[in-house]
């Protein structure tokens, strides 16, 4: 696969059927934001309202992003913001393995046309398939990594943060030192 744009590759992502997500998706969730943002959040996989709306990260996980986006003084539309998957596993479960396998080429080609200087993994399941295998969210995150000529690092995913609001403190330090990372890297956000 070698695309020169985004909407090319999100065309060809629209007839994917490489899994059974495919068949039951609403809408293809393939990414938001500025198509040369120097900072990029990727998920796991779309949830109800993204594949009811085709956009990552607008339900109340994505609310919740927003607000910590603003804390940092990073405007929503400066950035990227993409899933692993671009379906919706049912129920919102876990992405599985075979899953992930079918779709990561897709998000290498997101990542290679955008180029960011900065991708940050949004919760344990993308860490553990970006960073390292074994990453532990709860003593990595917010810690620096080089992976394939990308700085990236790790902030708990949003949903959790609703589940338990003690690590949202957390995640506005950790969410500081994206900001100053990238004011360092001379970054627009």
């Amino acid at each position: 696969m070698a695309f020169t744009n985004l909407e090319e590759l999100a065309a060809h992502c629209a007839d994917c059927q490489k899994c059974e997500l495919g068949k039951t998706r609403t809408k293809l969730v393939f990414g938001t934001g500025n198509p040369n943002a120097d900072l990029m959040f990727i998920g796991e996989a779309p949830g109800e309202q993204e594949d009811l709306t085709g956009t990552p990260f607008v339900g109340r996980a994505g609310q919740l992003l927003d607000k910590y986006l603003y804390a940092v003084d990073i405007d929503r539309k400066d950035v990227y913001i993409a899933n692993i998957l671009k379906c919706r596993p049912p129920q919102n479960r876990d992405p599985l393995p075979a899953e992930e396998d079918a779709c990561i080429d897709y998000l290498r080609e997101q990542v290679k046309l955008i180029r960011p200087k900065i991708i940050v993994c949004l919760g344990r399941i993308s860490a553990m398939r970006l960073i390292k295998e074994d990453f532990k969210i709860t003593k990595e995150h917010g810690t620096w990594f080089e992976k394939g000529g990308y700085l990236m690092t790790a902030v708990f995913h949003p949903a959790a943060l609703l589940r338990d609001p003690r690590r949202k403190e957390d995640m506005l330090e950790d969410m500081k030192r994206i900001k100053e990372k990238l004011d360092e890297l001379g970054g627009k956000a």
